[in-house]
């Protein structure tokens, strides 16, 4: 699901990788919007909400939505940074530490009121780091999907979506067209995981507040678990298969 790049990557592992973390994503969505009133699977939304401000001169209410920004892009920058700084040290697991440090951001916040702080007067605080670890997630699937996977938001989604469907009218007997229906599958199995991953976040957080993204870390633990299981597994059995062509 992580490790496989380039060619060596199927239609599998990126559906694998949607599903997993298109779920998280709902999580966490559906937690920034409930805890804090702020989206904090994208940016999108934010760029609005500062010309709001910055028109009206109240710039010190600005200065948050420029920062929600910043800490996207800077979350996508470390993942990037790390992922690229591991390849040229030849390093076989890429992926490991952006998932190790969103899973701990996750823990973090999932245990805010832990460590002293209060909902009411750190929500900017909760949105940032809560933006960066989406950021890190964002650029971690575009990278080793080769941008095929992004599970943060669903604008663009749905707007391929929307270009492969009506495709399908007039390629129908095309020798593209498995690839186009197994495109549309994948995108739709995002939808339906990010929209799994709300409706759940919602109803744990109404039970568990902001011990939800504990859920969300939970599931990181698991995809990284299962990786590894299976990697290991299938290295184990071509070793057994080599060393009997051997004899």
């Amino acid at each position: 699901m992580f490790r496989h790049q380039g060619k060596n990557r199927t239609f599998r592992h990126n559906l694998r990788l949607a599903s997993n973390l298109s779920l998280i994503a709902g999580i966490v969505n559906s937690v920034g919007v409930l805890a804090i009133g702020t989206l904090t699977t994208n940016v999108t939304g934010h760029f609005a909400y500062f010309a709001e401000e910055f028109i009206t001169e109240k710039y010190t209410k600005a200065v948050p939505f420029i920062l929600y920004i910043l800490f996207f892009f800077l979350g996508a920058f470390v993942s990037n940074f790390i992922i690229e700084m591991a390849a040229i040290r030849k390093k076989k697991y890429l992926h490991t530490t952006p998932m190790l440090l969103e899973l701990f951001l996750l823990v973090f916040v999932g245990f805010w009121n832990y460590w002293g702080f209060t909902d009411t007067t750190d929500t900017n605080q909760i949105a940032y780091v809560l933006l960066f670890s989406m950021g890190l997630q964002n650029a971690l699937v575009t990278k080793i999907s080769q941008s095929t996977v992004r599970t943060t938001h669903l604008t663009g989604l749905f707007t391929d979506l929307g270009i492969e469907i009506s495709q399908l009218f007039f390629y129908r007997n095309h020798p593209n067209a498995i690839k186009l229906k197994k495109n549309i599958f994948l995108k739709l199995s995002i939808v339906f995981f990010f929209f799994t991953g709300c409706i759940s976040g919602t109803l744990l957080f109404y039970e568990i507040g902001l011990k939800t993204l504990l859920v969300a870390a939970i599931l990181i633990t698991i995809a990284l678990t299962i990786d590894n299981l299976i990697f290991y597994y299938n290295f184990t059995l071509r070793k057994l298969r080599r060393k009997t062509s051997v004899k």
